[in-house]
Parts: structure tokens; sequence; C-alpha cells
């Protein structure tokens, strides 16, 4: 990317230090904890900023209370108005409880019922409305438009993303020798003001600070983005990551990430899923998958590849607001993806005894049934066949191949549902 001075920029060091003293006293300071396990498994240093610890469980208050501190009275008497399937919605309900001005909240009606119930919580006003985040947002804005009220966008505002851009003055001092930073991306709001602050303090002190965005695979708007040097919108998103599904970049940010940030990489779903798993069970940190996408590409080596050395990596853990039935499905999916949970479906005689075989099978093999489904009917289930589904716990990969391989032997022919 283009070494450009950010006064050609549309936001600031300047900017950013003024939001930092703005948001002094009303924000947490988030930690850093330091990342043994991933740094083995790296042959790195590696830290996590605990912005899943923020207020609000994310770092969209940041943006969102630097917006909104600036507005006039009248503006503020007007109310403000916003759309969000959750981590935006908590930031500007969170502000906005705090400057004492009324907020409207449209979310998505499929929207996780604990971030419904949080950004009610926190004092807002909110109105469910259409199917995905887009026909809330359209909404919100003929709202501001028909009355006046003040529209908050989520990342596509100079005050949003100079607000934004404070927690890589955070990162700066609590860890002055990193090397690399690592975060996620949607819209591009973090990642393009962290760039302009962290890129314009590292000019100062003469030294490199690589700044990595990461997005999921299936709504990384970013990559060919930049690649055409233009907004290339995509035509379908679908990510467990909702923090991050969005399907066109902002305009502001883009222009940012452009001219500073390094580069945009992307994982799978089920890099996402083992993230996941990883910072529960080694890290103790309950964060959402979007937040732990900068995990995922430090698990998968997105950051090694071309044989760079990413040094004293900072990943941010942007959010912790991670619905409990969708941890639920991650966590089966992770430890599937780990080799650690294996489902199988299998037709076999119906005659007494053939469970029992396969239970031998399995206990031999010294994995854990956690779960059988036994049907009879079904338009693959011939007469006198009947159909076994079995979740296993299980001990890696190998171990499956081996559970596997033993059902075979004894004559039954085991289609992987899952794992």
């Amino acid at each position: 990317m283009a070494d450009l001075a950010d006064q050609a920029l549309p936001v600031t060091l300047a900017d950013v230090e003024a939001a930092h003293r703005t948001l002094d006293g009303v924000i947490a300071r988030t930690p850093i904890e330091q990342s043994r396990a991933l740094g083995r498994l790296t042959g790195s240093a590696v830290s996590f900023k605990c912005e899943n610890l923020q207020r609000a469980g994310s770092f969209k208050v940041r943006g969102a209370y630097n917006r909104m501190a600036k507005l006039s009275e009248a503006e503020r008497a007007r109310g403000v108005v916003a759309a969000s399937a959750g981590n935006h919605a908590q930031g500007v309900a969170v502000a906005a409880a705090r400057l004492g001005i009324s907020a409207r909240i449209y979310m998505p009606l499929g929207v996780a019922l604990p971030k419904l119930a949080a950004t009610r919580g926190h004092g807002a006003e909110v109105i469910l409305h259409g199917h995905n985040v887009d026909e809330a947002l359209a909404e919100a804005k003929r709202y501001a438009d028909s009355t006046g009220a003040v529209f908050v966008h989520p990342f596509d505002n100079v005050d949003v993303v100079a607000g934004q851009g404070t927690l890589g003055l955070e990162i700066l001092e609590q860890v002055p020798d990193v090397d690399t930073i690592l975060m996620g991306v949607g819209g591009g709001g973090l990642l393009a003001g962290v760039a302009v602050a962290v890129k314009a303090k590292a000019r100062e002190l003469g030294r490199e600070i690589r700044i990595i965005g990461v997005q999921a695979e299936n709504a990384a708007a970013y990559p060919p983005s930049l690649a055409a040097d233009a907004l290339v919108p995509l035509t379908k998103v679908s990510t467990i990551a909702d923090g991050i599904a969005v399907g066109r970049p902002g305009q502001l940010p883009f222009s940012i990430i452009r001219e500073l940030v390094d580069d945009v990489v992307t994982v799978s779903e089920d890099s996402l899923a083992r993230a996941l798993i990883f910072l529960l069970e080694r890290s103790k940190m309950v964060v959402e998958p979007a937040g732990a996408v900068g995990v995922a590409a430090l698990l998968d080596g997105k950051l090694t590849e071309n044989g760079a050395d990413p040094g004293n990596t900072v990943v941010v853990l942007s959010g912790g607001n991670i619905d409990p039935m969708l941890m639920l499905k991650v966590i089966q999916r992770g430890l599937a993806a780990a080799g650690r949970f294996l489902v199988v479906r299998m037709l076999l005689d119906d005659r007494p005894g053939s469970l029992a075989t396969i239970s031998r099978i399995i206990a031999e093999s010294d994995a854990n049934v956690t779960g059988v489904d036994h049907t009879r009917v079904g338009g693959s289930i011939s007469m006198g066949d009947v159909a076994i589904t079995i979740n296993m716990e299980t001990k890696g990969d190998e171990h499956c191949e081996q559970v596997l391989s033993n059902l075979r032997a004894e004559g039954f022919q085991p289609v992987v549902i899952q794992g």
C-alpha cells in the first residue's frame, strides 16, 4: 500500500487523538493478555487485545460515543437512529444513555434474543424490521429523513472511524514493541481507524508496524475491492461471523485501508469454529466469531504463507457478544473440525444384536457415544433395514479414521455426517 502522510486522508492522527481524549473515562481500557499457547503454535509472541471485555461487549462503543458526543444541542434533541444486528446497536444504546440522547435502533426480525434484550436493557427503543441488516438499515435511513433524527452509521463516518482508531493508540501504549496488529474487518471502520493511528505513530518512531485485516471467506468484500481499486459488492453473504457480515465496504474506510493496510486475508467457517474452541479452552475467553477471525488466521498460518515473520503480534478480540445457541452450534462444529466430534450414519439389518455389535466396536475403539438416533422409516430405508445415526466424542483426526476403519472391518458402511 502507498505510504501517504495521514494529512492526505479523511481521518488523521489528530482526529484519533482528539477522540482518545473524548473517550477518557467513558470506555474501559481493555487489557492485553499474552497467549503462550498460540505463541508456541506460531513460533512468535502473541497477545490479545481483549475488546470483548469492553463496555457493551465490543469496540463499537468507541466510535458511537465519539460520533454522538459531537452532536449539537439541537441534534441531540432530535435523537439518534441506527441499524444493527447487535454490536453497533449496543454501542449506540450505551453512548445514548451516557449522553442523555434518545435512541431508536432498527434490528432485523431474526436478531439473536440476547442482543435484542441487551440493546433494550441499555435504554434504546428497538424496532424489529426486515429480514437482514440491509433492510433494517434502509428503514433507519427513512426514519432519519422523515423525522430529522441523526443517523449514526456503523462505519462510514469520520468520527466513528476516529473513535475506533483509539484502540490502536491503546495497543501502542500497552505493547510498544508490537510488529503486527491483526483484526477482523466488515465495513472497515475499525481497521481504518487503527491503521491511521498506528501507521502515523510508527512513522514518528521511524519503524514499521504491519496492519492486517481478516475476513470470513464467505463475506469477503475487501480482497476483490482492493484488487479492483473500487468498491465491489458481494451478491451473497453467509457466515457465522455476523459482526463482520458486510457485503459492501464503506467508502470512507476503503479509501484509508487501500492506502495504509498491508494485507487483508480470509479464513473459512471451520477455521472460525476452531478458533472459538481454542479461545475457550486455552485462553478462557468468550469471543464471538467476528472477534475470533484474527486467531483463526494465525492458526491457519495466514501470516507466514509467504515466509514473512509476524514478529510480536497483537490480535484484536473485537467482541464477545455471542448468542448461546450459536455458541452451542459453533462448539460442535469446532470440535468436529478438530476431529473431536464424529457423527456417522449407517444402514443395517433390523435384527437383534446389530446395535450391540456397533456399540462394542466403538467402545473397543476408545470412542464415547453421546447420542443415538434409531429409525425404521424414511425414503432411503428398505424393508428390514434400520438407519442408525451415532454421535461420538473422539480424540482427533487419526482416531476418527481408526473408528471408521474398525466399523468397516466388521462389514458396516458408515457415512460421515459431521467430523
